[in-house]
Order: structure tokens, then C-alpha cells, then sequence
């Protein structure tokens, strides 16, 4: 079985409406991609709007579908609002929301300004807290059921990590969010999840936080068990699942797509796989000897 083959069945998510925050580029734009084949119609967000027309075009073309693009700024609640009003003018209702639209400095803290933690608490935080409570609000006062929100964390989300301080705070206020809706607004016929992916490689953000000199140095597919990166079509694989009436009994869980990475990094012994054989030989014929004695 290839990996990076298609899961569902064609019509898996005909007849949902699906908005993507951060949906022009990257991962956003894999999974709005793979979300078209399957007949979702998909609205696509970001702060760019020439940039997203012309992704809504490519992804029309190339998929058949129907897409949207929507100039926003999830940190300002009157654009979300202003946004999510123009996708129900467009569609009558939307079906699945979408958290992906995210920012990131890898920096020792102390060189961060005020600011610049700011903005990345701004973007993940408090746009993930914009976009939840102006879908959900409308979907209780429609009485619309059946609906989800899909949030993307990360797997340092619960395990905090230096050199991205703002984003593994906004990460873990997303993820205690997800969870705690998960149960609060599941009578109103709401699901909340998130995936948590490993190393994914897009060409914009990779290029942005590790330049090239420093990407050289620091390949993270030596940091996975599976000594590979991720695949953009299993992540959109994962995520079509969870926009899915598949995925119905799925509420207030985190997946994490990593090959292993976390794991491996929160093994206290793992470094230990760069023990050469000849080593552990010794080690072993140690040992044997102790017991011997």
C-alpha cells in the first residue's frame, strides 16, 4: 500500500462546507485540495487575497470543485465575522471549521520582543478563539448539528519546547480549547479535534525558519524512528477522516502524525541509538562479567 495514496471515497465529504483558515498555501492548501476531490466546497482564508485567487483558481481547475477565497485577518474579530458572514451568504451554511492559520519565530526567548510574541499568541491563540466562538455561536443559535471543528497543534503542544516558546503556549491554549469544548458544546451537536503533525516539509515555512545553511544541518528526518518526513497526502488523508461523518463517534481527541518523533525525543534512553555495535559488545561482555563474579 502506498502511503501517500488517497483514503476515502470520492463523495466522503459531498454536501459539507468547509472553511480553512491559512488554506492558501502549505499544508492548508494539501488538505483544501484533497477536501475539493472528495466534494467538499472549501472557503480559503489568509490576509492575501491576490495570492489566495490565485490558488482558488489552480485548485478549481485541477479539482472541479468550488472554492472561495476570503481575505482575513483571524486576529480581528470583526474580519472573522465579516468573513464567516460572506461564506454562509455564499454557501447557507458551513459545515467544518477549520484552525490551521499559524505563525512561528525559532529564536532564543530573550531575543523576542514583546511584540513578536504578541503576534504569534495573536495568530494561533487568540485566532483559533475568533474563528470557534463566531462558527459556534452560529451553529447554536441555528440549531445547526452535525458540525465540527478541526484544529491543528503540535505534538510540543503538551510537552513545551525551547527556541518556539510563543507558539508552544498559543499551541497548548489551542489544545486545552479543543478539549474542553469537546465536552461543553457536544450537545449542541458539535465535534472538536486536532491533529498534532510532525515534520511535514513546506517549501514557505521551512524556508522561513530554517535557512538553507541551517536546513542542512538540522534534517529532521533523522529525528523520526521512521527516518522520514511526512507526506502532505497522509496528513490530508487524517484530516478528510476527521472532516468525515466517518469520524462521528471522534470528539475531544488529539491525533499526532509523526512518525514517531515525540517519542523518541521524550524516551529518556533513546539517545542511546548512536551507541555503535562494538560498543554494546563491550557493554554486554561487561556486564556478564560482573555477574560471573
Amino acid at each position: 500500500m502506498n502511503y501517500t495514496a488517497k483514503m476515502l471515497r470520492d463523495d466522503a465529504l459531498k454536501g459539507k462546507t468547509i472553511v480553512v483558515t491559512g488554506g492558501g498555501s502549505g499544508l492548508g492548501k494539501s488538505m483544501t485540495t484533497y477536501f475539493m476531490e472528495l466534494g467538499a466546497n472549501v472557503i480559503i482564508t489568509s490576509r492575501n487575497i491576490e495570492k489566495l485567487e490565485r490558488v482558488k483558481t489552480e485548485l478549481e481547475t485541477e479539482t472541479g470543485g468550488t472554492c472561495l477565497a476570503l481575505a482575513c485577518d483571524v486576529r480581528n474579530i470583526k474580519e472573522v465575522e465579516a468573513m464567516h458572514k460572506k461564506a454562509i451568504e455564499a454557501f447557507g451554511k458551513v459545515d467544518v471549521l477549520l484552525n490551521n492559520a499559524a505563525g512561528n519565530f525559532i529564536s532564543p526567548t530573550e531575543r523576542l520582543s514583546a511584540n513578536a510574541f504578541d503576534t504569534i499568541i495573536d495568530i494561533v491563540l487568540k485566532g483559533t478563539k475568533n474563528c470557534t466562538l463566531t462558527f459556534g455561536k452560529h451553529w447554536i443559535d441555528t440549531k445547526q448539528k452535525n458540525t465540527s471543528v478541526l484544529n491543528i497543534v503540535t505534538t510540543y503542544a503538551w510537552t513545551g519546547s525551547a527556541y518556539v516558546v510563543p507558539s508552544a503556549t498559543a499551541k497548548a491554549g489551542v489544545l486545552a480549547m479543543t478539549r474542553s469544548l469537546a465536552v461543553e458544546w457536544a450537545k449542541y451537536g458539535m465535534r472538536f479535534n486536532a491533529i498534532a503533525p510532525g515534520p511535514f516539509p513546506t517549501k514557505g515555512a521551512w524556508d522561513r525558519l530554517l535557512p538553507e545553511d541551517i536546513r542542512d544541518k538540522f534534517d529532521l528526518a533523522k529525528k523520526v524512528p521512521l527516518k522520514r518526513v511526512g507526506a502532505h497526502q497522509e496528513l490530508s488523508n487524517l484530516a478528510a477522516y476527521l472532516a468525515s461523518d466517518f469520524s462521528a463517534y471522534m470528539n475531544g481527541e488529539v491525533i499526532t502524525i509523526d512518525g514517531g518523533e515525540w517519542l523518541k525525543g521524550a524516551g529518556q534512553m533513546n539517545l542511546l541509538e548512536q551507541i555503535p555495535e562494538a560498543l554494546w559488545d563491550q557493554l554486554e561482555a561487561a556486564i556478564r562479567s560482573k555477574k560471573s563474579n
